[in-house]
């Protein structure tokens, strides 16, 4: 019997196979089930994965609120016309935070253009980091002074880049590691395939983070992949892998913490999935209640991982009412701060199209620099 293309899509994806846990590729297999150190009341679980320090935890939280905060008010600044697009983080504080607090500020990180969060939780000033999204400059900070990448809209190009400048770095000495970020669309992406190959064959110090949030775009996870996990599309290429829940703070953080001392002590790359939950639409161009229910919303609003990381942290005695609102205050304050200055017009230099496009600018640049200045002149938009 023929099967038609529309029998193909109603189609269910196949059981998923039973991994052994035992033979040579069991030190690869990530675990059966999701690290957890924490359940979503905040309460301590038991876990072969050490739990950071106290005063590591407190930062984190203390960097998931900020972050928050300034999801929020880059979210608003889109509907008031300052941003061009914002794709919010909200609901993956743990992954963004956890991300760049597990790497040393020489590390590297390959961001995309979710990760504005992250960028700011680096050190990166707010402004610099929403330029891109404002459509003002293609990055707004400096690359190389901040050990980060512009942030990639391309599904998975960032993987490539990332293998490569982790490859170089060991090829040279050094003990640098690249974390890239990375989405579950990304996975379907051939250059997904090649990066990690890449980094597979040349044991390059590269920790792949892929933060499943269900959808890419409107296309949810079982309309991509058959496997019982993305963490397990690691032992295709021999890489380690890792699956961990990606609301709960203090596993994110354990996990790649060990990933990146795993990469970092020339054991080639090593893959995390960190199951999470994207709050917001794709980006404010998107309608998600056309492919998600509130429901399934609801749920996940329900395993908020800054409110699981407050109640532990009040519960183990490290955290009060004065420090908590004294976080809020800081988070109140970096938001009117960045609502403040991004009210400001940029100072737009058309000239500057024709900057960075070769070292040395070659005949034809200059002449078309030169016509663009000439009719700027001409206008009166240039002395």
């Amino acid at each position: 019997m023929t099967t038609t293309p529309q029998a193909v899509r109603r189609q269910s994806p196949p059981t998923a196979p039973a991994f052994p846990r035992s033979g040579p590729a069991a030190p690869m297999l990530p675990s059966p089930e999701p690290v957890r150190l924490l359940d979503e009341a905040g309460n301590r679980l038991p876990s072969d994965y050490p739990e950071p320090p106290a005063e590591t935890l407190r930062e984190l939280y203390r960097r998931m609120v900020v972050g928050r905060r300034f999801d929020l008010q880059s979210t608003a600044l889109t509907k008031q016309g300052r941003l061009a697009v914002y794709p919010s983080a909200r609901g993956q504080e743990a992954c963004q935070i956890a991300g760049v607090m597990a790497v040393r500020p020489t590390d590297w990180v390959f961001p995309t253009y979710r990760e504005s969060m992250a960028l700011v939780a680096r050190g990166i000033d707010p402004v610099e980091a929403l330029t891109l999204l404002r459509g003002d400059w293609h990055c707004g900070y400096d690359p190389a002074a901040r050990r980060t990448a512009p942030q990639c809209t391309p599904l998975a190009t960032q993987t490539v880049h990332a293998a490569g400048l982790a490859y170089g770095e060991a090829y040279q000495g050094r003990d640098t590691v690249a974390l890239v970020f990375i989405g579950d669309g990304a996975t379907s992406e051939g250059d997904f395939h090649e990066g990690v190959n890449f980094a597979a064959v040349f044991r390059a110090p590269v920790v792949f983070f892929i933060q499943n949030n269900r959808y890419a775009i409107s296309v949810p996870l079982s309309r991509q992949t058959a496997a019982p996990s993305l963490a397990y599309k690691g032992i295709g290429y021999g890489v380690a892998s890792e699956q961990v829940d990606g609301n709960d703070p203090v596993a994110v953080l354990a996990v790649l913490t060990r990933a990146v001392e795993q990469a970092r002590a020339g054991n080639g790359p090593f893959l995390v999935e960190a199951h999470t939950y994207r709050v917001e639409p794709h980006t404010n161009a998107d309608d998600a209640s056309r492919y998600r229910s509130m429901d399934e919303v609801e749920a996940w609003l329900g395993r908020d991982p800054i409110a699981r990381l407050e109640a532990y942290l009040r519960g183990a005695g490290r955290l009060d009412d004065d420090a908590v609102e004294a976080v809020r205050t800081e988070a109140e304050a970096y938001a009117d701060d960045l609502r403040a200055r991004m009210s400001a017009e940029p100072v737009v230099d058309p000239l500057s199209l024709f900057d960075h496009v070769y070292a040395t600018p070659t005949p034809q640049l200059l002449e078309q620099r030169e016509q663009v200045r000439a009719e700027l002149a001409a206008e009166g938009g240039e002395a």
